[in-house]
């Protein structure tokens, strides 16, 4: 990847409760789907900065699922669990993301092909505004997801 500073696109939209985050980087579109899709490297990056993972389970197909815990700075465990529902490689993501108990938030993660950089948008729809809000002030979803995007970023870089 170059040093060009990657920028992140983020709209909240409470009358549908979705937040959308738009970030364009400079690898191509098959590395940043291998990226997000493959164990060894998302032990790297997934996560906010300070925070790491132990992948327990990953099948990226419709059907498949991924279980992780991740790991906070503060020594707290989070159990988290990802079912993929559509698998198009290397386009499209759809999953449904809880803790094993019930789904917080859909995902849809687009990789769009501009050439030798990918624009990547991330849709994360939640049951309720007030969940949207919950995520949002009392988890930090936006600072979160910056921090995971430039992890990643960093991640592309190695690869």
């Amino acid at each position: 990847m170059s040093k060009e500073t990657a920028t992140n696109s983020i709209t909240m939209n409470t009358d549908k409760y979705e937040l959308v985050i738009t970030r364009t980087f400079n690898a191509p579109r098959e590395l940043v789907f291998k990226a997000w899709t493959e164990a060894e490297h998302l032990k790297h990056w997934w996560g906010p900065k300070g925070f790491t993972i132990t992948v327990q389970e990953i099948n990226v197909k419709p059907g498949g699922v991924w279980t992780y815990v991740m790991h906070g700075p503060d020594g707290v465990d989070y159990n988290n669990k990802i079912d993929f529902i559509e698998v198009v490689s290397p386009e499209r993501l759809v999953y449904s993301h809880g803790d094993g108990k019930e789904e917080h938030f859909r995902v849809t993660v687009t990789f769009a092909d501009q050439g030798d950089k990918t624009e990547l948008t991330m849709w994360m729809l939640f049951k309720s505004a007030e969940e949207l809000d919950k995520a949002v002030k009392e988890y930090g979803a936006i600072e979160g997801a910056k921090s995971t995007l430039d992890r990643l970023e960093e991640e592309l870089a190695k690869i």
